[in-house]
Order: structure tokens, then sequence, then C-alpha cells
């Protein structure tokens, strides 16, 4: 066992972490109250590479590996969620479900974009009636011969009005169950495609979540990714990847909210003594900073699990169970720490707390992660 980190590694943290520093942390309280999306960053981070980081360079991706993501979904989430979900959602499912499932003519035409960071993409799966039960697909996809027919709504739609290419999941044979689900590649600006109002949200404000509506789009049938009824273990299949960078996000949230309290238990003075020196404040201390190192390890380990081309289904939802868990956990004993600043937003801990809650939820909620692992272990 090798707990190093490569020089490359840690250079393409530092970077990620000079950016969040100097790019997004000055504006994001203010993004946050606005709901504002982040426009400029992401444009940034796609010049820097950080939006087609796993793919391929041949499709214009940078090529490296799942554990220098994490370090980079860890990083830019202790600065800003809004802005890391969108960098997760482009990686983990768009670029990642494209390179590994599209046709090539799918990865000339889409993925090349998507992971040189021009364009952004979206995962379409949720709708009102299928959220943890991604079998109940309502949105329909009738084949017409030559094209398919998409009728439906998706959604908590992430990157729901800033994307330029759509995967979205569709049944199409609805007697065959989860078998009749496929996925399809839809274009922004489709006839009959049109994007709902963004959601007043509890936290990652800034983040750009819409429900989408689909009539009558019409969908060309090479824009069906793999074979009639693969959509279902498509959709599963890059959930998994997904994961992963939910937990790094949940990761990052949590250690974002530690390293503020530190400081803050530093400068912070009761009694005639900073409040570090109190043992309740230390103990706090002690507990978030042990939880944040156990769900880096089990992060990072997910992450070296799907480097090496080995199994990491399970890995990966023990990593988003317990990290999710662990940002909750932490950034609610931060605002403790902070006493009544903590409860204003200048102080970012109070943010980072309300951002920390959507982990649990999206991309598989902690019980479907909790169902996820006792199927692999009962197997």
């Amino acid at each position: 066992m090798n707990f190093e980190l490569t020089e490359e590694q840690l250079l393409i943290r530092d970077a990620a972490r000079n950016f969040a520093q100097t790019e997004l942390k000055p504006g994001v309280i203010a993004r946050d109250e606005k709901q504002q999306f982040p426009t400029e960053q992401i444009k940034k981070l796609g010049e820097l590479g950080f939006l087609g980081m796993m793919t391929d360079p041949v499709y214009n991706g940078a090529g490296l590996d799942t554990v220098s993501y994490v370090l980079v979904m860890e990083e830019l989430s202790k600065i800003d969620a809004s802005a890391s979900v969108v960098v997760s959602v482009n990686n983990s499912l768009v670029c990642y479900g494209l390179e590994k499932f599209g046709s090539e003519a799918q990865k000339e035409k889409y993925l090349k974009p998507l992971a040189a960071g021009t364009q952004i993409g979206a995962f379409c799966l949720s709708e009102p009636e299928a959220g943890s039960d991604a079998t109940s697909q309502r949105t329909r996809a009738e084949d017409k011969g030559d094209h398919y027919l998409l009728n439906g709504t998706k959604n908590w739609i992430t990157n729901g009005s800033n994307a330029s290419v759509y995967l979205v999941i569709a049944q199409t044979h609805p007697d065959r169950g989860h078998r009749g689900i496929n996925a399809f590649i839809v274009e922004k600006g489709s006839p009959g495609f049109t994007i709902g109002p963004k959601e007043n949200k509890l936290g990652i404000r800034g983040s750009d979540t819409h429900a989408l509506q689909f009539s009558d789009v019409k969908v060309p049938k090479e824009n069906r990714i793999g074979e009639d009824g693969f959509g279902f273990k498509f959709a599963m299949k890059t959930l998994e990847g997904g994961r992963i960078g939910i937990a790094a996000q949940a990761l990052g949230i949590a250690s974002g909210a530690y390293e503020l309290a530190l400081q803050y238990a530093k400068e912070r003075t009761t009694f005639g003594k900073p409040i570090a020196e109190h043992q309740a404040i230390q103990f706090k201390l002690a507990d978030m900073h042990t939880q944040i190192e156990a769900a880096r390890l089990l992060c990072l380990k997910a992450a070296w699990l799907k480097d090496q081309h080995q199994s990491y289904a399970e890995a990966a939802a023990v990593a988003k169970l317990f990290a999710s868990d662990v940002a909750m956990r932490v950034t609610v004993e931060a605002v403790q720490i902070h006493g009544g600043y903590g409860f204003v937003k200048e102080y970012h801990v109070e943010r980072l707390m309300r951002d920390a809650k959507i982990t649990q939820i999206y991309e598989g909620t902690s019980e479907i992660q909790r169902m996820v692992i006792a199927r692999s272990i009962l197997s």
C-alpha cells in the first residue's frame, strides 16, 4: 500500500487549490445569494482542462487518473460546491458515459467539445415520479424507424439551462421494464425541448438546477447510446463513477468547514484564551479531523480501484455514504464552533452547511447507497 501522491497529482491538487482561492472565493457568497451560475469560473475551469480530466486526449481530454479528479473535487468544493458539481457532472456522468459507451461518431461530435470545456453537459435521469426508483421512467421515447419521439419531464437537472448536450434516459418498451429503457443524446434548442424555471434551493444555489420538458422532440437514431434497451445499464454504470465525484465533493465541503473552524478557534478568545485551548472545542476539532481523514481514504480507495480497472461499485457507495454524512456532521460543528458568527453569511460556514445536505441526496440517496452496499456484501 502506497499512501504517497505522485508529483503530478500534487501539482494538479495545488493548481485546483490556487484556482479555488483566487477565482472561486471572490464573489462566492454573492453568487449563492443571487443564485448566480459561475459562468466565467466554469469557462476558466474548462480552459485549464478540469472539465474533461479523465477523458482520453484523443477526445480533447486531459487523460488524468481518478485520484487526481478526487483531489481537484475536494479543493474546489472547499470553496464553491456550486462550481464543483459542474465539474463532477461533466466529468463523471457526461464525458465518462460518452467515452465509455458512445459510438465514435458520438465521441467526435459531442465528447470532444465537452472534454475541451467549450461546452458543458447534463445528465437527465430523475423525474417527478422516478428519483431513487430509476426503473419507473415515464419519459417515453417512441421508435419511429429512423428517429425517436421523446415526451416527458425530467427534474432536478444540474446544468439545466447552461448545458449544450443532454444525456436523457427514457422508456421505449414499457412491457420490458428496465430492459426497455434507452439513453439518448439531445441537443439544446431541439424543437419541443423547453427548460423550466430555475429551482430555488437550500444549498448549491449557484448551481443551475431546472426541470426539462420534452414534447415530441425528434431524436435521430444515431443519437441513441448503445444497443436498444441499454439505457438503464448505462445510467447505473455511469452513476457508479459519479458517486466518487460526489463523495469527493462532500469531503471538500467538510474539509473547507473544518479549516475555517480550526482557524477561527485559534483566533477567537473567551475567558482570556483562544477557544482552541478549551477541551470542548479541542474534542470537536479532533473528531472533525478524524472523520475527514477517514472519508478521504475511502474516496481515494474508490478512485484507486477505478484506476486499476477493478470493481469499485461498493467502494464508491461506501465513500459517498460516509463522506456525505461526515459533511453534514462537520459543517454543523463548524457553525457551532463559530457561535453566532457561524450563523451569518460572512463567515462561509453556514453556506457550507447548506451545501452539505445535497450530498446525501443526489446521485443516489444515502438509503440507495446502503442498498448497494447491502447487496454487495450479501451476494
